[in-house]
Order: structure tokens, then C-alpha cells, then sequence
């Protein structure tokens, strides 16, 4: 795993995005099509912005995969993750090939039938958070490390729930839904490249915990300094609590 630290939420998302473009059109390059996984929230809004003003990507020749959805939630709710990528990704860019979890009519089957697809083929590149509590993807502590199944129904836990209020998408935590579909960590970790997105102070503390504690279940998003292709990118706001050390490490070859 690298890590790249930027002055600002900006300049990191740029980065990000240039680095996602040339994975993106690589896969394209060398097999006609890039298969992707989008992350959704507060913390990926610049950089899909950025994304999408990239100008050397064939949309037609992508195929794009849903992280995370709740379950209950209709897609016109402003906090539906199927609108949110709808109107920033999708919609903007003309993407046609998009596999998006229905949490609202049929979870089971949109685990079943969307897993069944995301499996079907390697994934090229999979963009990430890093969540207040250290979760990945909608993947709570203690996450499910050991679980081959693509995606997963999970219980969303009081922190993760207290972080979308904060987010502005929901008004009170009793309005947050209790439960979600969640593509599952070994799932994520089975991406050829993983780039993750983390700005913001509110994340200083569960960088550091993913970044300097013990790999496990209890900082799920820790399990991604176990692939060799992953990149972090912080912003000195989100990298604020890392030591000089760990700077220093994960930085070296970035």
C-alpha cells in the first residue's frame, strides 16, 4: 500500500482522479473494456467530480459496479447511493453498463443477481472510503473478514448511522436506515488497484487507526495495507494524526 498526502481536498481529488483515468482507460487500452467499483458519500463528491471532467475515457467501454446501498431507502430519497451516482457519474458521462443495488423492492436478489455479474469477470479498479469508524465500504467493525460472498446484508452500527446525519443526508439518526447491502472486504481486496479516497479532518482518527493499528476486523478499512495496489490519498487535514513514522513509511515510494 502507498500513501499520498495533499495540501487540500483539491488537489488530492485530482490526483485521484488523474491516477483512476489512467487505470480506467488502460484496461480499455489493453482489453477493450474497465470494469470499476464506485464508492458514494460526502468524501468522494470532488473527486468524482474531477473524474468525470477526465477527458481521455471511453464511458461506452466501462462497466460499473455498486459499492454500497441501503436497504428501505427509495431511489428519490437524496441519500439513496443509486441517485447519488446516478446524478454525478452516470448521467454526466453516459455510462450504460451499471449494475445498482435495489435496497428498497428486493435486496436478496439484488445480492444475488448483481454478485453473480461482478464476479463474472476481474475487476480493474475499485474506488473506496475510509469511513469515521474505520469502515470499508459499509463494512462496520467488527467486519467480516473471512466471507467469499460478494455482497453482504449488514446492520449498520451508531457511529456509521451518526456519520450520514453529519453528512447532511438525513436530518436525524432515526430517519437513517438500519440496515444495508455492503460488497463484502474480500471482495474489494480481489480489485487489481484500489484507490482510496479520504479527505477531511472528521477522518483523522480512523486513518489512523486503519494506517498505524493492528490489521483486523475492528478497523476494517486496515485490510487494505495487506494489497500490494492500493493508494491512499489524504489531504493534511485526514494524514493530521499519523505519526512522523508512518508518514515517513508509507510515503516513501508513493
Amino acid at each position: 500500500m502507498k500513501v499520498r498526502i495533499f495540501d487540500d481536498k483539491r488537489s488530492l481529488s485530482q490526483a485521484a482522479a488523474d491516477q483512476a483515468a489512467l487505470a480506467v482507460s488502460s484496461a480499455i487500452q489493453e482489453r477493450g473494456l474497465a470494469r470499476i467499483i464506485v464508492a458514494t458519500g460526502a468524501s468522494q463528491l470532488e473527486f468524482l467530480e474531477a473524474l468525470t471532467g477526465a477527458k481521455n475515457i471511453d464511458w461506452q467501454k466501462v462497466e460499473m459496479f455498486h459499492l454500497d446501498e441501503y436497504i428501505g431507502l427509495p431511489l428519490t430519497h437524496p441519500a439513496s447511493f443509486r441517485k447519488y451516482l446516478s446524478d454525478r457519474l452516470i448521467k454526466k458521462v453516459g455510462i450504460t453498463r451499471c449494475h445498482l443495488l435495489d435496497g428498497n423492492a428486493d435486496p436478496e436478489g439484488a445480492v444475488r443477481s448483481v454478485g453473480q455479474a461482478l464476479q463474472s469477470s476481474p475487476i480493474d479498479v475499485a474506488f473506496v472510503g475510509i469511513g469515521e469508524n474505520g469502515h470499508l465500504a459499509f463494512n462496520d467493525p467488527p467486519a467480516n473478514f473471512e466471507t467469499e460472498e460478494p455482497y453482504l446484508i449488514v446492520e449498520l452500527d451508531e457511529p456509521c448511522r451518526r456519520q450520514q446525519v453529519g453528512e447532511g443526508w438525513f436530518t436525524d439518526i432515526s430517519e437513517v436506515p438500519q440496515r444495508a447491502i455492503s460488497m463484502s472486504v474480500r471482495q474489494i481486496l480481489k480489485a487489481k488497484e484500489i484507490i482510496c479516497v479520504v479527505p477531511d479532518a472528521r477522518k483523522a482518527q480512523a486513518v489512523k487507526l486503519c494506517l498505524e493499528g493492528e490489521v483486523g476486523p475492528m478497523a476494517p478499512a486496515s485490510i487494505l495495507r495487506t494489497h500490494p495496489r492500493t493508494t491512499v490519498f489524504l489531504d493534511t487535514d485526514s494524514a493530521a494524526s499519523l505519526s512522523s513514522t508512518t508518514i515517513s513509511a508509507l510515503t516513501a515510494n508513493a
